[in-house]
């Protein structure tokens, strides 16, 4: 039977994994991961978050803001992802993650001293390292700590980094630029995280590749890196999982990118009541929403795998309302009541989908998996989502001088449809497999 119907993980004889709760040592190294993912997204979404200040000071507008915080960071992204990952697989995880650290704090910090938007847009592009270098090691470290049945819960508990980071960009960030300026911000948070790399090169061990398993997966050898994109992009489930995130990430990335300018510039917010009341929201409603995802992903799953696919596609319905009364409320207060949902919902794809990518290739291909459908996300969501709304704001200015981000957020709408048919498509596929796993037992 081909490759592109079979599971990996279920393919060939290999031992059962290894039923195993997880020690001391994993919650540590988890809590590190999961405090350099914090940094990882709060360096990344700083420049979003200081927009206002940064717009007033370089002249930049909304259709530059948007290339910088999504196109031209998911272009340098993508030229150096998978050859990260492939050498992450082949190599020391930990290492490649405590470099990748280093690096994008230091391009965090040169983001605060750039005079020029060229210069901005070079610091910024290289913040991209973190994405690539950063994450797909991590969910592949993670695995090696947290067996099958817990890896849910712990990419879960992992995948609260970027909530938390965006609550601390929000809280902290805001509060340095409004005491201080936007460029102390950057300097001081870059600094931090140069730091917190060298906590990852002392404290974190590399764990077995696969030991958690079984014994035949933990011994076999690193896979090319063509096989694994060529597995990769040939199995309908995960094709369709890598665009039903990109879909998704495209409205969380677009909205993600322009609230802090929405709230602030059209609903009238404060820079300090951003670093208050939005990083409160931001840190409680999503880190809520992708934790809940996630046990619900544990609980769910080995009871049927489509779950990975509907659980996230019942939340982005259920958001619909609430992003359309968030855009459309008349006060600030109001729209932030409204946000809540959107900010809970919007997430619950992020866990179920780590952690089937992770359920359904070889422990010898994860990094490399990881960082593919990273790839495909990032390109889709984080590239395109505020590249057009940046553009579609900058076409609505003539004709609604006052409200163009309002009238570009309602464009978004139709891309929640296009996300919730296409996990939709990926459930059926997901029951497509089951069935001829079954059959063939």
């Amino acid at each position: 039977m081909s490759e592109a119907v079979v599971p990996p993980l279920a393919a060939g004889a290999r031992s059962a994994p290894v039923a195993r709760r997880p020690g001391a040592r994993a919650w540590v190294v988890l809590a590190i991961l999961c405090f350099v993912y914090v940094l990882n997204f709060l360096d990344r979404q700083l420049l979003s978050i200081l927009a206002k200040p940064i717009q007033d000071d370089l002249g930049v507008t909304d259709g530059q803001l948007g290339l910088i915080t999504g196109l031209y960071f998911a272009l340098f992204y993508c030229l150096i992802s998978l050859p990260v990952g492939w050498l992450a697989d082949r190599t020391n995880r930990v290492r490649v993650l405590s470099l990748a650290c280093g690096l994008w704090s230091a391009a965090t910090i040169a983001c605060g001293v750039s005079a020029s938007y060229p210069q901005l847009v070079l610091a910024r592009m290289s913040v991209g390292v973190g994405e690539a270098g950063g994450v797909p090691p991590s969910y592949a470290i993670i695995s090696d700590y947290f067996g099958p049945g817990t890896r849910g819960t712990a990419l879960g508990l992992f995948n609260l980094g970027p909530p938390i980071g965006q609550a601390m960009g929000v809280a902290f960030g805001a509060s340095i630029a409004a005491a201080y300026d936007w460029r102390s911000a950057f300097i001081a948070l870059g600094a931090v995280g140069v730091v917190t790399a060298v906590v990852v090169f002392l404290a974190v061990r590399e764990p077995p590749r696969g030991g958690l398993d079984g014994a035949a997966a933990n011994a076999e050898p690193a896979e090319g890196f063509w096989k694994t994109c060529r597995m990769f992009f040939s199995r309908p489930v995960l094709l369709l999982l890598s665009l039903a995130t990109g879909a998704t990430q495209f409205v969380t990335y677009g909205l993600l990118n322009f609230v802090t300018l929405f709230l602030m510039r059209e609903k009238g917010m404060t820079l300090q009541q951003i670093a208050l009341y939005y990083a409160l929201l931001v840190g409680i409603a999503a880190g809520g929403g992708i934790f809940t995802a996630g046990r619900l992903a544990d609980w769910l799953a080995p009871r049927n795998k489509r779950a990975y696919a509907y659980l996230p596609a019942v939340a982005l319905v259920l958001a619909v309302p609430f992003f359309i009364g968030f855009v459309w409320a008349p006060t600030w207060q109001l729209s932030m009541l409204f946000l809540i949902g959107p900010m809970f919902l919007n997430y619950f794809y992020l866990s179920p989908a780590v952690a089937l990518v992770q359920e359904e290739v070889r422990p010898n291909q994860r990094v490399l998996s990881g960082a593919l459908l990273l790839l495909v996300m990032n390109l889709i969501g984080l590239g395109l989502g505020p590249t057009w709304l940046g553009a579609i704001s900058d076409a609505f200015r003539a004709s609604y001088p006052e409200h163009s981000l309002q009238m570009a957020l309602y464009t978004l709408v139709p891309f929640y449809g296009l996300a919730v048919v296409l996990f939709l498509a990926l459930g059926q596929a997901l029951g497509r497999e089951q069935a001829l796993a079954r059959s063939a037992a």
